[in-house]
This record gives structure tokens, sequence and C-alpha cells, in this order.
């Protein structure tokens, strides 16, 4: 694929709420920021031009949070893309707190949750968030009283749609009982299958599944990923992205990048067609792993 065939369009879509629908490669924008996921990015000018760069590729997804450096990702993506171009849906997250370098701390309280809702309105430029996900189940404070204040900002108009990241089936149905649940983002790869039935779930449901880490870890994925690379000239991280392409049409992978060149290494992955062969055995790695 030349560059100016690629495009993220050729993952097909994928249905938020029925609402909002976006191509089925979007763009993680974590990597943005500095090291640790703090503070402002090395190369300011450089990140810019990968969100723009992105949405050149018809990416219209973009994932970010709070947190991310913390605000620095939010503050990065208005500045390179304001004013939005139409069918751009930015979803966003909140529930951590940064207190320093490489900590995070639990905040799904309903306080918080409203104070983060308007920091990041305001440093996105927006008047309405697309997609709002509660980070993470805090363990001191109980879900519902986190998900029944992402329901009123719903109301209120402040969000359009809500949805949880790092949760279990027993977190979604409980929180689908306050508020519809549009998508679910948990760690997830051909290698790490912890989340298979949550998968299932999501699509039995009709809810976009939006995994995170794609490519899996351990000496047996990478040698899998690399044979089948190899046999099909191109990288790893596009191998592992064409399998979560094929494990569920509900399923959005967000790769995230801080390189241009990775971007569109990445966009490119949506045209990696895997056989079926392919995909059994990058399937089977997770049995192959346990049982050396």
């Amino acid at each position: 694929m030349n560059k100016k065939e690629l495009s993220a369009s050729l993952a097909g879509d994928v249905s938020l709420g029925g609402e909002i629908y976006v191509h089925r490669l979007g763009f993680g924008a974590m990597r943005l920021t500095g090291e640790g996921i703090w503070g402002p990015p090395k190369d300011r000018k450089g990140a810019l031009a990968v969100l723009r760069r992105a949405v050149e590729l018809d990416v219209n997804f973009i994932d970010t949070a709070d947190s991310y450096g913390p605000h620095v990702s939010e503050e990065l993506i208005a500045e390179a893309l304001f004013p939005y171009p139409g069918g751009l849906a930015i979803a966003t997250n909140g529930g951590w707190n940064r207190p320093g370098l490489n900590q995070w701390t639990h905040d799904a309280t309903p306080s918080h949750l409203r104070v983060a809702v308007e920091g990041s309105l305001k440093r996105l430029r927006l008047d309405r968030i697309d997609v709002y996900q509660l980070h993470i189940p805090d363990p001191v404070v109980s879900l519902e009283a986190s998900v029944e204040t992402l329901a009123q900002l719903r109301n209120e108009g402040k969000i359009r749609l809500v949805a949880l990241s790092n949760v279990t089936q027993e977190h979604i149905e409980r929180a689908r009982k306050i508020v519809p649940i549009v998508s679910v983002q948990n760690r997830y790869s051909f290698a790490d299958r912890e989340w298979d039935y949550v998968v299932d779930y999501c699509e039995r449901n009709g809810i976009a599944f939006i995994p995170w880490f794609p490519l899996g870890a351990g000496r047996v994925a990478g040698e899998v990923l690399n044979r089948i690379a190899q046999a099909h000239h191109a990288s790893p991280t596009q191998v592992a992205i064409a399998w979560l392409l094929r494990r569920s049409p509900i399923v959005l992978p967000i790769p995230g990048t801080s390189s241009i060149a990775h971007l569109e290494e990445n966009v490119a992955a949506v045209s990696v067609r895997l056989t079926d062969d392919d995909y059994e055995k990058l399937s089977r790695v997770p049995a192959l792993a346990a049982s050396r």
C-alpha cells in the first residue's frame, strides 16, 4: 500500500451507541506526552504533526484522558485540531489523579468526576464530550455512584455517550442498569486474552470493545508474531492489529505513537489479510505460552 492509499476507513466502521459511527482504527493519544506520561512532549511540534496526520489518514476516533500529562494530551488535541473536522469523535477518560511522575491514584468520586468533566470540556474546547469513559472503578467508591454521576452529566448535555475502561462483565451489567454503555476499553491482544469473555459479551450486546496494549508480550508471542509478519512482509505490530480487527466486528483498536512513520505503519495494518491458519496460530499463543 502506498501512502496515497493509506486510510483508516478501509477498516470499516463500528457503532458507538447507534449514535456515532467511526472507522475501526482509532488513535490513542497517551504517548504524545512526556516520558512516563508526565509533562509536555520533548517534541511538541512533532506531537501536533502526528495528530494532524492521523486525521489526514481518516482516523476519526481519538482516545485520550485528563490524566495523560496530566492534561497535556487533551491540550495537544485541541491545539492541533480545533476547530475539529466534521465526523471526528473524541473520547476522554476520568477517574485518576496524578500526584507525581509515575504516580496514579484512584478518584472516581462524584465530586472529582464533575470537576474532571468540566476540565476536559475546557481543555478540548468542547461544549459536549462525545464519549466519556470511567477510567477504572474506584475501590473505595461504589461503581453506581460514579456511573450515576456520568449519567447526570449526560442528562445535563455535557457528555453525549458514557463508556467504561478496565472493567469486568459484572461492572458493565451494573452500569447498564443506570445508563447505556457504548464502549468498553480493556487490555487485550492476541497474546493476552484475559478479557475474551468481555469481548464476547460486548459483541452480543452491540457494545464497542477498545483494546489497549495490542502487542501482548512474551517470548512465544514474539516468535509466532515475527514468523507471520515476515510471511506477510508486514511488521509485528501490523499483524497484531490485523488479528484484533478480525477478532470481532465490534473491536476498535487505538494504537498510539509519537511518530508519523509508526502512525502510517499502524494505519496500513488495515490492509493486512491474515489467513485462517495465521489467525488460529496467533489465537493459540496463550495456550502455547502456558505449556512452556
